[in-house]
């Protein structure tokens, strides 16, 4: 067992999915109760930790390319560099040996120890996943709420079970008390967190307690907080329950993200997805007809390993059945570690781009025809800053994460919700009149 020596201003970097933000909102909070203060700039610091993501081969070379800045970095003054999250946990003390930058790697489990260990504590690790008392990083007016962690569904793509493990659900009233807590600073908006977030299962005063029961609890307690969201659920376990409970609570926003991945039921086989494309659509069509004005934004992958042509088309047509407000499209990458990563009739990536640009195409010209049909009527939105283009607008988001800009009637502050007349389109951004 070593010490460490004790940092005073720490830098902070984040990569990743909201679960990343979360935690690092949560390890940045107690780093300051450490007595540790951030540094205004990276050269002013003692200590630099990089929150990492290894869900995409992309996302890992961002931090080599980071790892490579430090090294340079270091050369100039006297740094801690510290690497934590999925790509340390996935890559482990190998990271030393192939980047000697690198002074101390802790993984996924780690992290809620680093501003013990940053101030003089043991470098003993812990093996379990904990969740924290809060994830609230000071003055946001929308959060997010950590509720599970890890995933079981080992997707033949996916890296996520072996850097997050399995799956673990954090306990209700911790849930609870940190909503409340959220409540009384001022929160407006809660996203619930997950890798498989409508997989969680616990027991709750002495019965058993899965996600739809967790959900309609919390939009039963909620005050102040008028939007729950929460991200990011997997289809086969999109139950006739939650639906129903998503239809009857009106604090449930109506914009959802449902990972479709593929349009071909052969190769969601291959994925382990464990649905069909008649099941993903029947899940939507089911969600559309019991719940008013929903829009659904997705995630798709082309080029898993022998798809074919036909296969690839059934993807387009999905979409274009469908008709997602938005889509995070990507191409198929290699996981080293995953079965995938071996499969036989890996695509060149000539065609996997081909068939990405014409997936973004379709989908950005499905995303037009929405907006443009839009374009008028009040909406409600939380306001969320002063635009950059001028000081003189508003950005807000609306229930379905669409943003308008405005210039307010009144004054109006950060975190406030109100009402705007959408007037036009500008790229992606509503313009509107507020009265």
């Amino acid at each position: 067992m070593s010490k460490l020596k004790i940092h005073k201003r720490y830098w902070l970097e984040t990569y990743g999915c909201q679960m990343n933000v979360a935690e690092s909102n949560a390890l940045e909070a107690a780093l300051i109760e450490a007595g540790m203060a951030r540094a205004e700039s990276v050269e002013e610091a003692d200590c630099a930790i990089l929150n990492t993501c290894s869900v995409r081969k992309t996302a890992e070379n961002r931090i080599w390319g980071r790892i490579g800045f430090f090294k340079h970095l270091k050369e100039r003054q006297e740094l801690t560099l510290v690497i934590t999250g999925c790509m340390a946990e996935r890559i482990g003390d190998d990271f030393l040996q192939e980047a000697p930058a690198v002074d101390h790697v802790w993984g996924t489990n780690d992290k809620e120890r680093i501003a013990a260990l940053l101030t003089g504590g043991s470098d003993e690790r812990d093996l379990a996943y904990t969740f924290t008392q809060s994830y609230y990083k000071e003055g946001e007016f929308s959060s997010y709420v950590p509720i599970m962690n890890g995933c079981d569904n080992f997707c033949t793509y996916c890296i996520v079970p072996y850097v997050r493990g399995r799956e673990v659900s954090r306990s209700v009233d911790s849930i609870l008390d940190e909503i409340a807590f959220l409540e009384d600073r001022g929160v407006k908006e809660i996203t619930l967190l997950g890798q498989n977030v409508n997989s969680y299962d616990t027991h709750y005063n002495g019965s058993h307690f899965n996600f739809p029961d967790l959900l309609a609890l919390i939009a039963n307690r909620v005050d102040s907080i008028k939007w729950i969201r929460f991200e990011s659920p997997h289809p086969k376990d999109f139950s006739f329950q939650l639906i129903d409970v998503i239809a009857s609570e009106r604090s449930i926003a109506r914009h959802l993200h449902i990972p479709a991945q593929s349009g071909s039921t052969r190769v969601l086989e291959a994925m382990n997805r464990c649905y069909t494309r008649e099941q993903y659509l029947a899940l939507i069509g089911e969600l559309r007809a019991k719940v008013p004005h929903l829009t659904l934004t997705t995630d798709v992958m082309v080029g898993f390993p022998s798809e074919s042509e036909a296969e690839f088309r059934e993807t387009l047509s999905l979409m274009e059945e469908v008709a997602f407000l938005e889509a995070f499209m990507y191409y198929f990458n290699p996981r080293e570690g995953t079965a995938a990563a071996s499969f036989s009739g890996q695509l060149s990536s000539a065609i996997k781009m081909g068939r990405l640009q014409e997936l973004i195409d379709l989908q950005r010209s499905i995303t037009k025809q929405y907006k443009e049909e839009r374009c008028h009527g009040e909406v409600e939105v939380l306001v969320e800053q002063v635009s950059k283009r001028s000081a003189k607008e508003l950005l807000g988001r609306t229930e379905h994460g669409e943003m308008v800009a405005f210039e307010p009637a009144q004054p109006l502050s950060i975190g406030e919700f109100t009402t705007v007349t959408l007037t036009g389109l500008v790229g992606n951004t509503y313009k509107g009149t507020h009265h």
